[in-house]
């Protein structure tokens, strides 16, 4: 289990006013990493194949999704409290740090197909994003194989979802999520088949589907094919983006939290990556690296910095985790660990011409799960002629 420094709240300046791209960059990564105490209930994501405990809100406008219900938040030194005129603020200890806006219900969420399916059943709103677990079920799950981190299982056994959703269904929620909601973009994920394909062609077809009757950018995620050429086809069907998740660049901590992934070998991620990265061209491919997990962070950096060379997005995020996923005990990182690895990532980015803004959709364009893009909007602000950002080094 991680362990905390006692002052890792105390760490945080107090923030002047209005507080800067830094301070707000900063404050998502001290609340992804401590969790933000709530009042009312958010707008959540409570479980699935990705970050899950995930109350959604705008930080001064930066999308954040941060833990609200997980027992540990009880003991967060940050509160979400209402204001006088209505309006939302984030406060630690009796001080205002920065406004907050949570995200209403969607609207779609009232809506069935006709065969009365909930939308919400389908397809959630993940703030701007209406994303969706396509196929709910995985091949690693319930065995030897399965992601430690991982919740998909959990979620349908909930019921709240359903197992399998059709390329029709996806295009039907993804109009109202448009019209009623403004959704942006659309993610689109899957548990992992057994086929030699790994589910991609399946994603891929029903991101097909929400882009002709949606006519939004999609993005789709699966595990590495077998067969390369999967890729191209997946790109032939007018797929924007893709993302091919390693989870860890340590290959001993893979082997210990996602031992069917790690069969697969770090390398075959990065020829998988090489291959996307000319179908999709670069920027346009990304990859989950989750810390938290015992992971060697040079190791970790070192890593992030090979797969930019190659022009993937490493979409770096604290471990969020799972209730009911067998690493529910969990905690988040402490925020100077996961502040140290983006500060590590930012420049590299920057040099090779990659940032989330030229992302075209999926998680590492929406960014929320992560403060990896609220330093690089800082690190941009710094190369502009603002206050330097302190980087650190090893």
């Amino acid at each position: 289990m991680t362990t905390r420094p006692s002052d890792a709240a105390a760490a945080l300046p107090p923030t002047a006013w209005p507080p800067s791209a830094e301070d707000v960059a900063r404050l998502i990564t001290a609340l992804q990493s401590e969790g933000l105490r709530v009042a009312v209930p958010l707008e959540a994501r409570a479980g699935g194949a990705g970050p899950a405990d995930a109350g959604m809100l705008y930080v001064e406008g930066v999308p954040a999704t941060v833990p609200t219900s997980a027992p540990y938040v009880a003991d967060s030194p940050y509160a979400l409290r209402g204001e006088d005129d209505g309006s939302w603020a984030v406060y630690r200890d009796g001080e205002r740090l920065a406004s907050a806006s949570p995200t209403p219900r969607p609207r779609y969420y009232d809506l069935t197909t006709a065969d009365g399916v909930p939308y919400w059943q389908i397809a959630l709103m993940h703030l701007d994003s209406m994303a969706s677990t396509v196929l709910q079920t995985c091949a690693y799950w319930g065995n030897d194989d399965q992601c430690r981190f991982c919740g998909i299982g959990v979620t349908l056994a909930g019921g709240r979802t359903i197992a399998k959703k059709s390329p029709a269904m996806l295009a039907e929620v993804a109009v109202a999520a448009r019209d009623l909601d403004g959704a942006v973009d659309a993610t689109l994920t899957t548990g992992s088949t057994a086929t030699p394909d790994r589910g991609a062609m399946y994603v891929a077809r029903c991101a097909a589907a929400v882009k002709e009757a949606a006519a939004l950018p999609v993005q789709v995620q699966f595990e590495p094919p077998a067969d390369l050429d999967v890729i191209d086809r997946v790109a032939d069907l007018g797929v924007d983006s893709v993302g091919i998740h390693v989870e860890s660049f340590d290959p001993a901590v893979l082997a210990r939290v996602a031992p069917g992934k790690a069969r697969w070998g770090i390398d075959a991620y990065f020829a998988a990556w090489e291959r996307a990265v000319a179908a999709f061209g670069p920027g346009q491919v990304s990859t989950y690296v989750i810390l938290g997990m015992g992971e060697d962070v040079d190791v970790t950096v070192e890593g992030c910095k090979r797969a930019i060379d190659l022009g993937v997005y490493p979409f770096v995020v604290p471990l969020r985790p799972v209730p009911g996923s067998l690493m529910e005990d969990f905690r988040p990182p402490p925020r100077e660990v996961v502040e140290a690895v983006y500060r590590r990532v930012v420049p590299h980015l920057a040099a090779r011409g990659l940032s989330a803004a030229g992302v075209t959709a999926g998680c590492a364009r929406c960014q929320a799960c992560s403060g990896l893009g609220a330093f690089e909007r800082s690190d941009r602000g710094i190369r502009a002629g603002r206050p330097s950002l302190p980087l650190l080094g090893h």
